[in-house]
């Protein structure tokens, strides 16, 4: 294989992207129509649980331009939405959604009722016009209540799930120090400038099904609709045009997904539905919502023996796409960056009546962060040792990479980290702030009766897990270059990071790249864009390709200069020799040209190994003693990434997930009144943070660490900006109000701040 070099690597090369949606004319799902396409609206629950006694649609037949109306009688062949990311799960498969609800409704936003009509405002009228009757049933609204009935004979505790490791007895009857503390993160979810869409045509001369607006993960929702409608590969396409934001949210498989495919083919005329965002507020997939009682024990000097967790995990009404993914992430990565030799978790998965949840920007890790780095600081203020030196001595050493955690359970999935050096990246956090100056700074501040303060997280994140992916590039005779993968692009510069590797790999000029992603028909596989994989994976296999086409045009390039293949090298597209840059030279086109007009090469990625990049966040704020309110002067990220490619877009990436981690640490909140009606469906009552909330957050980007399981070194950089922000926060507010251990639930709201500040 040819030698890799990183020559374009970590350079700020402009946005491939962004031409089409600078100029206004992006194809969103919203902007796609069909001839002769019908309207789809939803009718939701209006009740978070009960029975369904009788659904009269009579009324809303009559309206002229309705055409058809469906309940889950009419579709009742269809199954449940399958899991996709917990394949497993076998007990967990009574708790999965019914296209349309069937028999009962189990949280506000259910959907109920299908009806399809020449234009959206006539769908949306005969909604209306439609009678639900349902008896009401007892209503949980959070998952430390007592389990109730999911079903007839069914508990709403779907499963208890567990993680441990070493003598965790043992680790808690030698502890010098105990500490206990009940902890909570609040729910909250991505909300994506673009609301969901979903467009299903049917071309019956051919028999195949196509669904427009698919996102993040185009092959594996490809792969679910065949097990539910029995259909081949080849049978159903999925395209991805312009997302307006992922986070998690967009692109799984919901309902109104499967009801467009069902309906187009059905009715034999393209299905549009789009969200409105009242809608998405109910409907689509939240997170977070955790409560923990959780221990650790530790000798006198700080040192960790052992850490319990118990936690109740509020899944919603319904176990949607990822099974049991997000408690199970909630465990396994708990012990973040420290040495813990004894661990052990049990997680109550329970269902409750609020709308399901889901992934979200680093599912289970902002969670068991938040509660990991709270566990520290206690620590340290009960042992009287600094916060960061507590912190230092419980690392990881880099000397013991890589780091192996085997789970005691059969089928619970080990880690091992690949690489990292954990202090090396704190003592350059440090610097980077000037620590010891801006703690005397904050002290300083305190004592003229200004409420501020510092607060510290760190922690791993887990990323590029497999286990493959590949690529096909080809160049024409023209010069253009084209990569086509099974990757998608949610706004993250996913075709500027793959045109960049390409271009590095290959010696090819960046601008004469051009990147096709989420067409199903185009290619095969595709393992798509989620939990920070399409760098890591996508990337591996288009820097994998890349080679193999390089080394097949220096090959050709060889024979016809009559040179051997070892004394050339290829620079913008022009292959020349190595070491004169005026002897005789051909082009990337004229080598393609002499190959019957183009050079191929499809090439993989495989790996059983994840990597793991890893962070520090450090935060600080000031709390306003009379409104409650808290500003974040300061925020800073560092992050090791093992190998950039392009330091604009990771700095995008780490300052978008660190804005969306202050939303949910201080302002964003599905609340729910106890009937379970949610409070919050708008953006007037769902906060989210706005350039005044937000400081300029200082990024400081390391590849001390480079993954050993690809090529480049690559880990993922997607959610290390979102991860530890909610812990480092609440640090930093701790120590602003001189209350020690003061924040125990996030978001920290005005309200909860003014209430903690009455015990002053």
């Amino acid at each position: 294989m040819a030698t890799q070099n990183k020559e374009l690597l970590g350079r700020r090369l402009t946005r491939l992207e962004d031409p089409p949606l600078i100029a206004g004319i992006g194809k969103y799902a919203a902007d796609l129509n069909f001839p002769k396409q019908l309207h789809m609206r939803i009718v939701r629950s209006p009740y978070a649980h009960g029975r369904i006694l009788s659904i009269e649609t009579g009324e809303a037949q009559k309206l002229p331009g309705v055409v058809k109306i469906w309940t889950s009688e009419d579709i009742s062949d269809l199954p449940p939405i399958d899991f996709r990311a917990d394949k497993s799960s076998e007990e967990l498969k009574p708790f999965r959604q019914n296209i349309l609800a069937d028999k009962r409704v189990r949280y506000v936003g259910d959907p109920l009722v299908a009806v399809f009509a020449e234009d959206p405002y006539t769908a949306e009228d005969a909604a209306e016009l439609v009678v639900i009757n349902i008896e009401p049933l007892r209503v949980i609204t959070s998952a430390d209540e007592e389990p109730g009935e999911f079903d007839d004979g069914l508990s709403s505790e779907a499963a208890l799930l567990t993680h441990t490791y070493g003598d965790i007895d043992g680790a808690f009857d030698r502890a010098d120090t105990i500490i206990e503390l009940d902890l909570r993160t609040g729910r909250h979810s991505g909300v994506p400038m673009e609301t969901r869409g979903a467009i299903g045509v049917y071309d019956h001369e051919k028999d195949i099904l196509k669904l427009y607006g698919a996102a993040k993960v185009p092959h594996r929702n490809r792969d679910t609709l065949m097990r539910m409608l029995n259909r081949d590969s080849d049978k159903i396409e999925l395209y991805e045009g312009h997302t307006g934001g992922g986070f998690g949210i967009r692109g799984e498989l919901y309902p109104e997904d499967v009801l467009v495919l069902v309906g187009a083919m059905r009715l034999g005329r393209p299905i549009k539905w789009i969200e409105d965002r009242q809608e998405h507020m109910m409907a689509a997939n939240q997170g977070r919502n955790q409560r923990h009682l959780v221990s650790i024990a530790a000798d006198k000097d700080g040192l960790i023996l052992g850490m319990k967790d118990e936690f109740y995990h509020d899944q919603g009404g319904y176990i949607r796409t990822h099974g049991a993914n997000v408690p199970n992430r909630t465990m396994c990565m708990l012990t973040g960056a420290y040495k813990v030799p004894a661990y052990s978790a049990l997680c109550h998965l329970r269902l409750t009546n609020k709308t399901p949840a889901a992934t979200y920007r680093a599912p289970g890790r902002f969670e068991s962060t938040f509660v990991r780095e709270r566990l520290m600081d206690a620590l340290a203020i009960k042992l009287g040792i600094d916060r960061v030196e507590i912190r230092r001595r419980n690392l990881i050493a880099s000397e013991d990479m890589p780091f192996s955690i085997k789970f005691d359970e059969k089928g619970v999935e080990n880690l091992e980290i690949d690489t990292g050096d954990y202090p090396k990246l704190l003592d350059k956090s440090l610097s980077w702030l000037k620590w010891d100056d801006l703690e005397s700074d904050l002290k300083k501040r305190r004592s003229n009766g200004e409420m501020v303060g510092a607060g510290i997280a760190i922690f791993v994140e887990e990323s590029g897990k497999g286990p493959s992916d590949g690529a096909r590039i080809s160049i024409d005779d023209n010069g253009n270059i084209e990569v086509l993968t099974g990757g998608a692009s949610l706004g993250q510069g996913f075709e500027t990071t793959m045109a960049q590797i390409c271009a590095n790999a290959l010696g090819a000029d960046y601008n004469r790249i051009n990147v096709v992603h989420g067409q199903t028909k185009l290619i095969p596989y595709g393992i798509g864009a989620h939990a920070a994989r399409a760098t890591v994976m996508t990337g591996s296999a288009v820097n994998i390709t890349a080679l193999s086409l390089r080394n097949k045009a220096l090959d050709l390039a060889a024979e016809m200069l009559q040179l051997p293949a070892d004394s050339l090298h290829i620079v913008e597209g022009v292959i020349r020799v190595s070491d004169n840059p005026n002897g005789p030279s051909i082009t990337l086109a004229e080598v393609a040209r002499r190959n019957d007009g183009k050079l191929e090469a499809e090439d993989f990625h495989h790996t059983k190994e994840s990597a793991f990049p890893y962070g520090i966040h450090f935060a600080v704020v000031k709390v306003d003693p009379d409104t409650g309110l808290i500003d974040v002067e300061r925020f800073m990220v560092a992050y090791d990434v093992g190998c950039m490619v392009n330091e604009m877009l990771l700095e995008g990436q780490l300052i978008g997930g660190c804005v969306q981690g202050i939303g949910g640490a201080l302002y964003e909140e599905f609340v729910y009144n106890s009937e379970g009606e949610p409070m919050a469906v708008t953006f007037a009552d769902y906060l989210i943070p706005t350039l005044d909330c937000i400081p300029k957050i200082e990024c400081l980007i390391t590849e001390d660490a480079p993954s050993p399981h690809n090529l480049l070194g690559l880990k993922g950089g997607g959610e290390g900006g979102i991860n530890g922000v909610g812990a480092a926060i609440a640090g930093a507010i701790d120590q602003a109000v001189g209350i020690p251990g003061a924040i125990i639930q996030l978001p920290v709201t005005p309200q909860r701040m003014k209430e903690i500040l009455k015990s002053i």
